[in-house]
């Protein structure tokens, strides 16, 4: 464990709400890094997944950046564009 892990672990420890708070940030910003990343991979740019699912450029960048609140329906639209499926895993 590093310095910045032990720092957090630390913190969490101390104030679990903003613990939690934290983790789920964490996992959004996850979500976000993994779709741009899809795209990236696919090769198409925000303007051409915003085209496939018939929305602007600035959506896709906010799918991609925050990613917190996005539904189902959304991520099932961006696999789509990107000519991929979701799939969801429950660990």
């Amino acid at each position: 464990m590093d310095d910045l892990d032990r720092t957090i672990a630390e913190w969490k420890a101390r104030n679990p709400k903003l613990a939690k708070s934290y983790d789920e940030g964490y996992e959004n910003f996850k979500i976000g890094v993994l779709l741009q990343a899809s795209r990236e991979q696919a090769k198409l740019t925000q303007e051409e997944v915003a085209q496939k699912m018939g929305t602007k450029k600035s959506a896709i960048s906010r799918i991609e950046n925050h990613a917190d609140n996005i539904t189902l329906s959304t991520l099932h639209k961006y696999a789509k564009a990107l000519g991929k499926k979701l799939s969801l895993e429950i660990s």
